[in-house]
């Protein structure tokens, strides 16, 4: 295509979308759910015990949670998170009853004793009810009460945007998170419950129940715990990965096994594309699961959901428009990407989720240069350009669980494949991706760690290339202009101080720009052809007649 005429085109969608503004009112449960209150501040996650009865005649939940935690700053109110029409029946420490009120979606618990600096105290929650159902997981967060093709129950749970509160009381922010937990569900005895980590002990009950106990060794996130109930089959793998061993367990119902262990092969695949881009799987201790459930998928770490129909694409269809996306089944690979980039990395709060978001769909590319070449990849990348809107930023709103743009996926995606040509050495870049999950592994981050962290491995200030592309909805143009010997050039609609290098082709020659706000200007040395700009920077190119 002509650049001349994309960038017209480019610079249209931009002016009209950059004056879409989000107006939202946030709510007081707004704050209490999406803020470190008071009530959270002073006490740190250590362990969680989750049991959980799953009776689907009646599509409740009941049972009780374990919460340990290590006081901080000695404080005697304390926050637990259940939502409607979840509630909590009785909370007690040490054995003794606790007086708790309820604020919506939040229960306030006043403790009787003394809270200890430094300590490390428990509080058990009895809870039940019949959790929001949800009616098109993932995206609208709750429990799937579904039957298989045989009319049996299939049943799982997906809350990443609701939130973990939706079906059990938990500190539901994620800056904070348990060092290891156990889960111990409790279902009917024909079927099977897959959860997160190893599965340490399968009871049979004698009132015609199981309880099954899985045990996560690692830090885990309230959204990526999760409850799968099916008439599941297993089989199994190991990887010889960069630290040894890995545990592959793979969990399908049982008229769909044999059409798994051919399809299922692509976990393997990502294992090793993502092993050499980003290091390590992170959860060796736990393994590697991947569920079927009756919905798309999700992330739940150490226990990846999916219900892709084993088919390759998304839902039948290719997210980069390009026939690269179907090659691979979307959500074996994005979903299992989330093991590096959120549920090891994860963002200190919600307005940050560009981090989950941008470098798992990045990941996708990267999945598709490992095993058909860079040139792939970068094509997969671009292609998924179509479903940038440009309608708000990326960065949402801190402090009341408000996530940024859905342009977190394409739109990230395609910035940090611009910062890689910033880069403009491959080995370099994959270092800092692995350094990235070296330096952040398990932990909660914000923003400005990460964008500092990529900032010194670089070498670059990169502060207006992330406002930029973050923060900002407007799409960087570089404007050049021929007035005889001589190139003009410049940034428009863009930040104030943005100032970012790009690789161009004059006359069909390599040469790096350094344009600013103003006027730069580029010598000729012969006659000017042809000016292209490399298609592989997420920016709009404008040829403009007049130098003002």
């Amino acid at each position: 295509m002509n650049g001349k005429f994309t960038g017209i085109v480019l610079l249209l969608i931009a002016a009209t979308t950059a004056t879409f503004a989000q107006k939202t009112q946030f709510t007081h449960q707004d704050t209490l759910r999406g803020s470190i209150t008071p009530e959270r501040v002073w006490w740190d996650l250590t362990y969680y015990h989750l049991s959980v009865n799953v009776n689907p005649e009646d599509s409740t939940f009941s049972g009780e949670n374990l919460i340990q935690y290590r006081v901080l700053e000695p404080q005697q109110k304390l926050q637990i998170d259940l939502q409607p029409p979840m509630e909590i029946s009785k909370i007690t420490q040490n054995g003794v009853e606790q007086k708790f009120e309820r604020d919506g979606n939040v229960w306030f618990v006043s403790l009787s004793k003394k809270q200890q600096k430094d300590e490390v105290l428990e509080l058990l929650v009895e809870f039940g009810g019949k959790p929001k159902v949800s009616r098109r997981a993932p995206w609208d967060g709750g429990v799937s009460w579904k039957k298989d093709q045989k009319g049996r129950p299939f049943i799982a749970t997906a809350n990443q945007g609701d939130g973990a509160s939706l079906w059990w009381p938990c500190k539901d922010h994620p800056y904070d998170e348990p060092d290891s937990m156990l889960m111990s569900i409790t279902f009917p005895g024909k079927l099977m419950d897959v959860s997160n980590g190893q599965l340490r002990k399968l009871e049979n009950n004698n009132n015609g129940t199981k309880t099954a106990h899985w045990f996560v060794n690692n830090p885990i996130n309230s959204y990526g715990v999760n409850i799968n109930i099916g008439n599941y089959v297993h089989f199994g793998d190991v990887y010889k990965g960069e630290k040894g061993d890995l545990d592959c367990n793979f969990w399908v119902l049982d008229y769909n096994l044999e059409k798994a262990k051919e399809h299922f092969k692509q976990a393997r695949q990502m294992l090793e594309a993502f092993e050499h881009w980003f290091g390590p799987y992170p959860f060796y201790e736990d393994g590697y699961k991947l569920v079927e459930v009756p919905y798309p998928g999700m992330e739940h770490q150490s226990s990846v959901t999916y219900g892709n129909g084993f088919e390759n694409g998304y839902m039948g269809r290719d997210e980069s428009h390009t026939g690269w996306g179907m090659k691979f089944d979307f959500i074996i690979i994005h979903e299992s990407g989330h093991e590096w980039f959120a549920n090891s990395i994860t963002n200190w709060d919600e307005a940050d989720m560009w981090i989950h978001e941008s470098f798992t769909a990045y990941s996708e590319s990267l999945f598709v240069e490992y095993f058909w070449g860079k040139k792939a990849g970068a094509e997969y990348c671009r292609g998924t350009r179509l479903n940038i809107r440009n309608d708000r930023p990326i960065v949402g709103v801190y402090g009341v669980n408000h996530p940024g743009s859905g342009d977190m996926y394409s739109k990230g995606a395609n910035m940090l494949h611009t910062l890689r040509q910033i880069v403009d050495n491959d080995e370099k870049w994959r270092q800092i991706l692995r350094g990235l999950n070296k330096t952040f592994r398990h932990q909660t981050v914000k923003a400005e760690q990460i964008e500092e962290f990529i900032s010194i491995e670089t070498g670059l200030n990169l502060d207006s290339f992330f406002d930029q592309y973050l923060r900002d909805t407007k799409i960087p143009t570089l404007e050049y202009a021929v007035a005889g010997d001589e190139i003009r050039y410049r940034w428009v609609n863009c930040t104030a101080n943005f100032n970012m290098k790009i690789k161009v082709f004059i006359n069909g020659e390599m040469k790096w720009l350094h344009p600013g706000r103003r006027w730069e200007t580029f010598k000729l040395e012969e006659n000017y052809r042809s000016f292209e700009v490399d298609p592989n920077f997420y920016v709009a190119v404008f040829q403009s007649t007049v130098i003002k």
